[in-house]
């Protein structure tokens, strides 16, 4: 709102600090500020409301170091990431542009799916309360798997459908000689609009660019390192690929259901997993800073997308928020976010990755969270499995998702947490370099 606003000023009255607006620099930086000034400075004022409320976290008796001492901390806090989000994004981004639209949505979206869980949770634990029954894991039910899975398999259809289809989520092809855009379109590539060619003198030379519409993606540390979609299904019949849209949407759902799941795993010990989804979000920064920019996408050697560097402002908001949340999640944490808060993050992170064309990186980069969820596969398939052939179960770890298993070895979950944003910064290092190493 801002942004449109010091736009109008510059254009009518040639204000020239109204000018600022124009870079995407100085937008960035401004919704770093503001995210951070909403997650400390209205934190507070979030927290203050939700322990009036009564909205505090339920601790069963799991045995584990400093579990009880965390009894009756707010929870629900994702909304203060939320806000910090949305609201500098909403001032600072050029809302036209079809990439904020699809993030604020993602956003929003999961957020609530994610304020209904944890409502429902804390709703069913006053009502068992006030009853005077005990407290028990099936007061604790918020709202039914399926109904999660609905909602983040719906926000899955609508990220794919609008990526494969709309006209505005493109890659730039370029033109050799006298090349026309029909003769540069490869499988499962096709017009955008009307394909207007764009001229950009590049170190000293006038090289020629079409905008193209084709389901491409990144395949990491190869050299001919790009995929295309198309390749999944046309190997039934030439024709076939125009059916392309259906294994797209397909992986597209399931990697954000995945990667919203792993995140709201993780989030089980005091800073975790904001601080590890602030250092991802870093990272895919990077990706949409250099991937948006012709210049270094150039130098690189990667595909340009057009119209993402508007994305900055966005995942500027994203990293200010997780370490503004951090203010008062880190150890000893006043406010855990919940699953409003893990939720939204995940589906934000994966969603990131498919439009910046780097899901096929998310193992790497999302390390924490595949670890996270694959302990937790591990341990309750060994279980079952054991249990049927001896009858009684065994287990891999002491105890799953992951990150409890080392407070069952003894470790402090304070070192814990920091080692996990070690980890994740080597993963997120990694993925940065394959930009170069192929």
């Amino acid at each position: 709102m801002l942004y449109y606003f010091f736009t109008w000023l510059h254009e009518h009255y040639d204000i020239s600090g109204a000018r600022l607006f124009e870079y995407n620099s100085f937008r960035t930086a401004m919704a770093v500020l503001f995210s951070l000034i909403i997650a400390t400075v209205y934190g507070r004022r979030v927290i203050n409301l939700l322990r009036k409320n009564q909205i505090g976290e339920t601790v069963r008796d799991l045995g584990l170091q400093g579990e009880q001492q965390k009894k009756g901390t707010p929870t629900m806090g994702g909304i203060i990431i939320l806000l910090a989000i949305v609201v500098p994004t909403l001032l600072f981004a050029d809302l036209e542009k079809t990439y904020i639209r699809l993030m604020l949505l993602c956003t929003v979206w999961l957020g609530f799916i994610g304020f209904l869980d944890d409502y429902f949770k804390i709703t069913s634990r006053k009502k068992a309360l006030a009853a005077g029954k005990s407290y028990s894991k099936k007061d604790s039910d918020g709202l039914a798997g399926i109904s999660k899975i609905i909602g983040q398999v719906g926000l899955g259809i609508i990220i794919g459908t609008t990526l494969y289809f709309s006209n505005n989520v493109v890659v730039e092809r370029e033109l050799i000689g006298k090349q026309t855009v029909d003769s540069t379109l490869m499988l499962g590539e096709r017009r955008a609009n009307d394909s207007n060619i764009v001229e950009r003198n590049i170190n000293g030379v006038t090289r020629r660019f079409a905008e193209v519409k084709t389901p491409i993606t990144t395949i990491p540390f190869v050299k001919s390192h790009e995929f295309n979609y198309s390749k999944l299904i046309s190997w039934i019949s030439p024709s076939a690929e125009k059916f392309t849209w259906i294994p797209y949407i397909i992986i597209v759902t399931f990697i954000v259901t995945a990667v919203s799941n792993g995140a709201n795993i993780t989030d089980g010990l005091d800073g975790l997993a904001g601080g590890v989804s602030a250092i991802i979000g870093a990272g895919l920064g990077i990706f949409v800073f250099v991937s948006g920019n012709y210049v270094l996408a150039d130098y690189l050697n990667i595909m340009y997308i057009p119209n993402l560097s508007e994305l900055m402002i966005f995942v500027g908001a994203l990293v200010g928020a997780c370490i503004g949340f951090l203010w008062y999640n880190a150890y000893p944490a006043q406010v855990f976010m919940g699953d409003t808060g893990s939720l939204a993050l995940g589906g934000i992170i994966a969603s990131l990755a498919i439009i910046v064309r780097k899901e096929l990186l998310i193992p790497i980069f999302c390390g924490v969270f595949l670890i996270e969820n694959l302990s937790v596969i591990i341990q309750v398939t060994y279980f079952k499995y054991t249990k049927k052939k001896y009858g009684e179960g065994r287990r891999v770890f002491l105890m799953s998702p992951l990150h409890h298993h080392y407070q069952k070895k003894g470790f402090h979950e304070n070192k814990i947490a920091v080692r996990f944003w070690i980890i994740t910064i080597l993963l997120v290092v990694a993925s940065i370099i394959t930009l170069k190493v192929r």
